[in-house]
């Protein structure tokens, strides 16, 4: 073979060689869209633009309180050592259970008085019908009768009083209080231990049980808002435990004096509490909210996504149809945020997950 031929063979296979590498590379295609995958579609919701009227909203700080109408507590009947406390805070306990049991030198005194009360009451008695046999024969006057009957009911009533003073301790004639819950709830409070010595006139009590099914939120106003809150108004509140959660009430109090300390009012909510999900001593954000006679497009908050100072939301027609559109943001109050721009009502829009969606439509 020629060197001639020899080349144009070699020119030939290079050629082949780069064709074949030229097909098989693949090249993006830039218009291509951003789909949401059907996964990824389960964890979004869908929700629609809504023209609502606007509720002003006024936001004060709270803590979760004991519904004081619901929590018993209970104090030392008698001195003495208590033991046999097998309960911690948090415990849920039945009305009835035993708490603990206290021995007591008073107890064993309530003891002794119904014991004695009933032996007077015995002899008191005997003395009467021996009175009333002697009176028939003649032996005893009108008047020693009589001062023997009112001796008997001195005695029954002796009896009588000294019984409901034991029955009132508890009814333990073994020199022991028993410390029990009156109600079903959770010991909320617990300032004792086995083997400490108490005293009736002490004035801490021993346990605090509370239900726990309904809570008090107390929510603190300035003096600049005073004016803003009313007896009936609706309230939002939220908790750093649950942030996403909106609890809903009402006030149904106000406490119409200032604190002399913070110098702000104090307002109250009940909240039903299912599943005890508020806990007494929780720091609360309260908003009271109170409609206008202003209109607008509304949306969830969680739709609203906010970068470069600037506000968008994603109006969604299809898993590959989109779009981002700017907004004006002109209030919002709790879980809804209200809005201007060239949106309609009845819009679909993408109400969570929207910050991820935005970020893969501008990748």
């Amino acid at each position: 073979m020629n060197r001639l031929n020899y080349f144009s063979l070699l020119f030939l296979a290079g050629s082949f060689i780069f064709s074949s590498c030229k097909t098989t590379t693949q090249v993006p295609d830039p218009k291509k869209k951003f789909v949401i995958s059907d996964s990824l579609f389960k964890t979004i919701q869908i929700d629609s633009v809504t023209q609502s009227a606007m509720v002003d909203a006024l936001n004060l700080t709270g803590q979760v309180a004991f519904n004081e109408d619901k929590v018993a507590r209970i104090y030392p009947m008698v001195s003495g050592n208590i033991g046999g406390i097998s309960v911690e805070p948090g415990d849920y306990v039945r009305k009835g259970q035993v708490l603990g049991v206290i021995q007591s030198a008073e107890m064993a005194g309530y003891g002794n008085d119904v014991v004695t009360s009933k032996t007077n009451l015995l002899i008191a008695g005997k003395n009467l019908d021996a009175a009333e046999d002697m009176f028939k024969s003649g032996l005893v006057s009108q008047k020693d009768l009589a001062t023997t009957r009112e001796l008997y009911k001195q005695a029954q009533a002796q009896l009588i009083r000294s019984t409901e003073v034991l029955r009132i301790n508890g009814g333990n004639t073994a020199a022991k209080f028993v410390v029990r819950s009156p109600i079903d709830g959770f010991v909320v409070e617990k300032q004792v231990n086995n083997n400490m010595s108490i005293r009736p006139d002490n004035a801490n009590d021993l346990f605090t049980i509370s239900d726990l099914k309904d809570v008090w939120v107390y929510a603190n106003v300035y003096e600049s808002n005073i004016s803003k809150v009313h007896l009936g108004d609706a309230v939002q509140i939220t908790t750093l435990s649950y942030p996403n959660k909106i609890f809903y009430g009402k006030i149904d109090k106000i406490l119409n004096v200032l604190d002399p300390t913070n110098k702000v009012m104090k307002v109250r909510v009940v909240l039903p509490n299912p599943g005890y999900l508020l806990k007494p001593q929780m720091f609360a954000s309260v908003s009271v909210v109170n409609k206008t006679n202003q209109e607008s497009l509304s949306v969830p908050s969680g739709a609203i996504i906010f970068e470069n100072s600037q506000y968008f939301i994603l109006i969604y027609k299809s898993n590959s149809d989109v779009t981002i559109t700017p907004v004006q943001l002109i209030g919002s109050n709790g879980g809804r945020s209200y809005i201007t721009g060239p949106i309609r009502a009845g819009d679909k829009i993408i109400g969570s997950n929207a910050v991820l969606i935005y970020s893969a439509l501008n990748s």
